[in-house]
């Protein structure tokens, strides 16, 4: 080969090589979320326009889901970025070793603080992208056809007329219901909190598979109410569905975040759509009706912010509830599971005890003897007490087998153990509860 043919094939090579980096970086990036379709191809097509060369693979699961995902993923195969509402799941694929910080992409303009609470990770491994509250859905038109009352609280959920017209889901199921739980269970105290979420349970007519489930059976009717994270309320709101959403006292407003996974494919890309994300086009995105979510970007910082719309700092201020996260991390695995055991399994069992004490309460009314009202005392003691302390939670004992890992077969079996204690305590306090409402309608 003469010197300039071998000059040639030199430069050939090089362009090739450089050719072949390039397109190693203009790639696909993988994001896993639980946010709806509506909001996930918004972002996609504003980012793909804005960056050509980069396809947005959307990969929808809830967020328990997509944390298993994430878990059970190779490194090196793993999806780009985990997007999701409830800082919790962060803390716990942070405390995995899952996370990896994303270096110095954040929009300065966005404040450190929502109320008490950081908008960003403090170690760099997630940030806030969205905020996010907690609160009542309900049908306008269900409450008139039925006589119900707007509820404003939680506790209006719980009482005798709602028997039957409420939809919930299950915090296995989602992460959204996940921190709603968690939220009561903080601003409430435990035993008082799991009291409420035991009897909104018990009122409900159905627990959906997911939860989106609420909404959409709110949106058309099937449950009068249930409690959903607010953008699925205010998006109906403003998609002209018959409802209206209201934050109670005991709610948390909270960041939804966005992260890098570590081991991820493609992860310089996926750098890029966490700062689309963040952007002044990005935080504007949120804002669309069908989407309708609290930008972590100051109104001040915005243009065009819909007449009404609600103010995050204001509804800061005014919650009673300064959510911790270390604790909910804690708990999460257990709060899931004494949800289930609980009530998800024993959703008919719950729904008869609870349907056994109210009709027991309106046939005594105000003349019940003594024996009746310690026989139904006792009832409601069995059927909505949880069905272990907030001590023994954090115990050392439960946290051993609930941290541990679930693909260790003894780890497995000590859960199902436990689990399966769980389930049959709460079905035989349910039949008791029955019992003893009706001896004391008959006392």
């Amino acid at each position: 080969m003469n010197a300039k043919l071998k000059k040639g094939f030199k430069y050939g090579l090089l362009t090739l090589m450089l050719a072949g980096t390039s397109s190693a970086l203009a790639g696909t990036v993988t994001i896993i979320t639980s946010f709806p379709k509506e909001l996930t191809q918004a972002y996609k097509s504003a980012f793909e326009k804005a960056n050509p060369d980069i396809k947005l693979e959307i990969l929808n699961k809830n967020t328990v889901s997509g944390i298993a995902y994430v878990r059970e993923t190779p490194a090196g195969q793993r999806p780009e970025v985990f997007w999701a509402s409830a800082p919790d799941a962060f803390e716990v694929l942070g405390a995995a070793g899952l996370l990896e910080k994303a270096g110095d992409i954040s929009n300065q303009d966005v404040p450190d603080k929502i109320g008490s609470f950081p908008i960003n990770d403090p170690s760099g491994l997630f940030l806030g992208q969205a905020l996010a509250g907690y609160g009542i859905m309900y049908n306008t038109r269900f409450l008139k056809a039925k006589n119900l009352e707007e509820p404003k609280e939680w506790h209006d959920l719980l009482k005798p007329e709602w028997f039957g017209n409420v939809g919930m889901t299950s915090p296995s199921r989602s992460g959204t219901q996940h921190l709603t739980v968690e939220t009561i269970l903080q601003g409430e105290g435990w035993d008082e909190g799991w009291n409420t979420i035991i009897r909104m349970a018990g009122n409900s007519s159905a627990l959906t598979e997911r939860s989106f489930g609420v909404p959409d059976g709110i949106n058309n009717g099937q449950f009068g109410a249930g409690p959903v994270i607010d953008f699925f309320g205010l998006s109906s709101k403003f998609s002209k569905f018959p409802v209206e959403f209201i934050y109670p006292e005991t709610t948390a407003i909270v960041p939804a975040n966005i992260g890098l996974i570590s081991g991820a494919k493609n992860t310089e890309e996926g750098k890029k759509f966490i700062q689309f994300a963040l952007s002044k086009e990005g935080q504007t995105l949120l804002l669309k009706p069908e989407i309708s979510r609290l930008p972590v970007l100051p109104y001040d910082k915005m243009d065009n912010i819909p007449e009404g719309y609600p103010d995050p700092i204001k509804l800061a201020e005014r919650s009673k509830v300064h959510f911790d996260t270390n604790l909910s991390q804690k708990r999460y695995y257990i709060v899931q599971s004494l949800f289930d055991q609980t009530i998800t399994f024993r959703h008919k069992e719950l729904q008869q005890a609870t349907q056994a004490i109210l009709d027991a309460e309106k046939k005594l009314g105000d003349n019940a003897s003594d024996k009746a009202k310690a026989l139904l005392e006792e009832a409601k003691k069995l059927a909505w007490s949880p069905l272990i302390t907030a001590d023994q939670a954090l115990s050392d004992e439960i946290q051993e087998i609930f941290q541990g890992d679930k693909k260790d077969v003894q780890v497995s079996q000590k859960i199902s153990k436990l689990q399966g204690e769980w389930n049959s305590k709460a079905e035989a306090n349910y039949k008791k509860a029955i019992e003893l409402a009706k001896q004391a309608a008959n006392a």
